[in-house]
């Protein structure tokens, strides 16, 4: 299709490539690519790929914006904060280049999900921060043939490498073995505001090579670059044949939830209730009139519960939930001794995603108790009740 004169203005300088030209940006144009992740690494990616006319870019993020994302995250404002990060993200990236389709992903990605929303793309871009959910995108990559580009950050330190199928090593093969909280991410660790910038370029720039087919990628290289002493190294990294996803005997065959999802009925998922803010004020408010006892339960990690949490909240992590239900139970109890009638649980997390599926465990698990969710989390809370909250960032 014949470029309009528009387009033929708007990307003068790739025209003027001979290692793109007209046909590179025909090229580009008709590509797909999925950034996952809008946070810093997300940020310059999808602003680099708009602006580099990148036909189809989806966003896959189910977090809001807060305030402490603006030292980093470059795609949003002020006027964004408590708004929907893939919304806010789709309105800038559309403005920039109108001439793009441009999709919201507003989800979190699950073993059940991420097959069907990666499958139509042609690049995956992961700029997300936790090993886990690293993982899951990797596998899913490897199970669908589909090229991945990788990096991470941390304090004033970033790496990226290009998983290309068949040919090269994966996350897996470099770090087969990691764990959430082995690898601690900007909001425990802190990081200089613009290392994501840098990295998020280069991840932008893997993925138009990639598309063109020009270049030397980062296939087998793990790219690393110090802030501090402005200096860039790299390691060749082989593919492993022992990799549990892309060796020569896989045992990771679909893609796998960091935690086990609950196995819930339908009908049991109806025994939940849900809390918003202010009716959770209130309730709190009225505790010690009530006859029916209540336990708070933050199901954040230890990190974000520290930075601030809820008067008389209990702090379990949703990946310790399960092992730790006897405690709830036991917890129940006590509160429940001298009262009428069963006691309530609330579980609390950020967005009120964790602590939906928290309540789903403790239905799968009999919980002696009502579970309850605080639906929009302490994002809400802050928003509706106390805007001097502090809410931890991820």
């Amino acid at each position: 299709m014949a470029m309009t004169a528009t387009e033929k203005q708007r990307y003068a300088r790739h025209l003027s490539l001979a290692e793109i030209g007209a046909a590179g940006q025909s090229r580009l144009k008709n590509s797909k690519v999925v950034v996952i992740g809008a946070g810093g690494l997300g940020s310059p990616s999808a602003l680099y790929l708009a602006a580099a006319g990148v036909g189809k870019l989806a966003l896959v993020d189910y977090d809001v914006v807060d305030l402490s994302n603006l030292q980093r995250q470059v795609l949003f404002t002020n006027a964004d904060v408590a708004q929907s990060k893939v919304a806010a993200a789709a309105k800038r990236l559309a403005a920039l280049n109108p001439d793009i389709e441009v999709v919201a992903h507003d989800l979190q990605l699950t073993a059940d999900n991420i097959l069907d929303t990666l499958r139509e793309y042609d690049v995956v871009i992961d700029g997300t921060d936790r090993v886990s959910t690293r993982y899951l995108i990797n596998d899913a990559c490897v199970i669908l043939g589909k090229p991945l580009v990788s990096a991470a950050i941390h304090r004033f330190e970033g790496q990226a490498l290009t998983y290309l199928p068949e040919r090269g090593p994966c996350y897996r093969c470099l770090f087969p073995n990691a764990k959430d909280g082995q690898v601690p991410n900007c909001a425990d660790a802190g990081v200089l505001g613009v290392l994501p910038g840098v990295m998020g370029s280069i991840q932008a720039t893997e993925a138009i090579k990639l598309i063109l087919g020009i270049g030397e990628l980062l296939t087998g290289r793990l790219l690393t670059y110090d802030a501090l002493t402005t200096r860039f190294d790299e390691f060749t990294v082989a593919r492993r044949t022992d990799c549990a996803v892309c060796g020569e005997h896989p045992t990771i065959l679909t893609p796998q939830d960091a935690v086990p999802k609950s196995k819930t009925t339908a009908a049991q998922r109806a025994l939940i209730s849900h809390s918003t803010p202010r009716q959770l004020q209130l309730r709190l408010g009225s505790a010690a009139e009530s006859t029916t006892p209540i336990l708070l339960v933050d199901v954040r990690e230890p990190h974000e519960f520290e930075r601030g949490h809820l008067a008389g909240c209990v702090n379990v992590p949703i990946g310790e939930l399960a092992a730790r239900m006897d405690e709830l139970v036991a917890s129940l109890s006590g509160s429940s001794r001298g009262r009428s009638s069963r006691p309530d649980v609330v579980f609390v997390c950020r967005s009120g995603g964790r602590s939906l599926q928290a309540c789903e465990m403790a239905v799968g698990a009999r919980l002696t108790a009502v579970p309850i969710n605080l639906d929009g989390g302490l994002l809400a809370w802050a928003r509706d009740v106390d805007p001097e909250f502090v809410v931890a960032p991820v």
